[in-house]
């Protein structure tokens, strides 16, 4: 590449655009918050690059040149349209939404009923949700974080704020058949039922049995579905017993639509925000704060 089209240092750059807009190389030190000295060094490497001078003294103060008027008219602009630039882009960055992934079941039965605390509590976080039904890959492209319910250990790329320990326990309707006599039973009552399932989380009745005392082969399923949001529908609709995170059945719980007569018990798995470790910030950080409390008070 030529020489000719290498640009003079940006330092340089700034002190010639602030003395000629400002005639004076004292005032132009005065706004760059540099030495006289500094500014004079700056030019004087200016007209050694050029080989041609670029102010000449006018009584006390600096008249420029023919070549010094032809750098300000240049400089003087590129510089305005840097400023506009950067304006745009910092007001983008401002104004873009933080898009948070998470699984559609925590989207509807979690993030979504709390929408509108969460935004009272954080005005300035300008949040947009996105349900991720597929398997996250290690950078986390196209969302600023994912809340998830997965165990360790988590990938390299990623800074996992741990939010809240995942419990789980079976859950029922008041209108199954058989509630009564069922929810006043030990959880070896459970062996003889065809449990509801799901297919996005086999591992949870598993779990749970071997926490329970139960021996996990003994357990029979019955209908099984692709998404939990859509077994806890069926729960609701009394159509058997389910399995589920006790803060995606709370707003259930405490309606009574649904009971969990043998409780919930701690499992491997944690809540996290998950936030790619190139973008992590202090938005990402107040979004844990408040999720970590609402978890809690669930």
């Amino acid at each position: 590449m030529s020489a000719v089209r290498d640009l003079p240092p940006l330092n340089a750059l700034r002190a010639f655009e602030a003395t000629a807009r400002l005639g004076s190389a004292s005032r132009a030190a005065e706004e760059l918050h540099v030495t006289h000295g500094a500014i004079s060094r700056h030019l004087r490497a200016l007209e050694e690059a050029l080989g041609q001078p670029l102010f000449a003294r006018q009584g006390r103060g600096l008249a420029l040149t023919a070549a010094g008027e032809q750098l300000r008219d240049g400089a003087r602009d590129a510089f305005e349209q840097l400023r506009d630039t950067w304006a745009r882009v910092a007001r983008g960055q401002a104004d873009a939404p933080f898009v948070l992934g998470c699984p559609g079941s925590l989207l509807a039965r979690w993030m979504i009923p709390r929408l509108e605390r969460l935004r009272q509590d954080l005005p300035s976080l300008k949040l947009h949700l996105s349900a991720q039904e597929a398997p996250l890959d290690a950078s986390l492209a196209g969302i600023d974080a994912a809340l998830l319910l997965a165990e360790p250990p988590w990938p390299g790329d990623w800074r996992v704020h741990e939010l809240a320990p995942e419990r789980i326990g079976p859950v029922l309707s008041p209108r199954y058949p058989g509630a009564s006599k069922l929810q006043q039973r030990s959880p070896q009552g459970l062996l003889s039922e065809a449990l509801l399932h799901t297919a996005s989380r086999p591992q949870a009745w598993p779990q749970w049995a071997a926490l329970a005392g139960l021996e996990p082969a003994q357990l029979r399923y019955g209908q099984g579905f692709d998404h939990l949001y859509y077994l806890l529908e069926a729960a609701v609709a009394g159509l058997g017993v389910a399995i589920a995170p006790v803060q995606l059945v709370a707003d259930d719980l405490a309606s009574g639509r649904l009971l969990a007569p043998w409780g919930f018990v701690t499992t491997p798995a944690h809540w996290i925000l998950a936030v790619p470790r190139r973008a992590s910030g202090p938005q990402a950080d107040a979004l844990a704060g408040w999720l970590r409390g609402a978890l809690s008070d669930d």
